[in-house]
């Protein structure tokens, strides 16, 4: 069975890091971006099976990158990651199609959960 694949668009290296570590890397491709220009333009040629997206970032944020993720593949499974978790930050994020908002610094069982959840979806279409 051929691996999955998972992006992983952040601008800190620290943050990628975090989150790729708690990503099995003998089930998974996991592929970097380190803004969201860089990260939807991978996200068009990867075509990933979930995304895990930051919502600051330089050159395009997350709420822009999650809308043109969403624009290429409507039904894309993005976690945004953040630090910010205002009620209306994340009003916005699920109103623009996210599968999630998880707090920064992500927690090791938050992670490893929702790659679970995001694996009995893509196992039931």
């Amino acid at each position: 069975m051929s691996k999955r694949k998972v992006l992983v668009v952040d601008d800190s290296l620290l943050a990628r890091m975090a989150v790729k570590k708690h990503i099995n890397a003998e089930a998974f491709e996991i592929y970097e971006a380190n803004d969201g220009a860089k990260g939807v333009a991978l996200y068009k040629e990867i075509m990933p099976d979930f995304v895990f997206l930051d919502l600051t970032m330089p050159v395009m944020d997350g709420f822009k990158a999650l809308e043109e993720i969403k624009k290429i593949n409507p039904n894309a499974l993005v976690v945004v990651l953040t630090a910010d978790i205002q009620i209306k930050t994340t009003e916005k994020i699920m109103e623009l199609g996210a599968y999630k908002v998880l707090k920064k610094p992500p927690v090791k069982e938050e992670i490893e959960n929702t790659i679970k959840e995001i694996i009995n979806i893509l196992e039931r279409v």
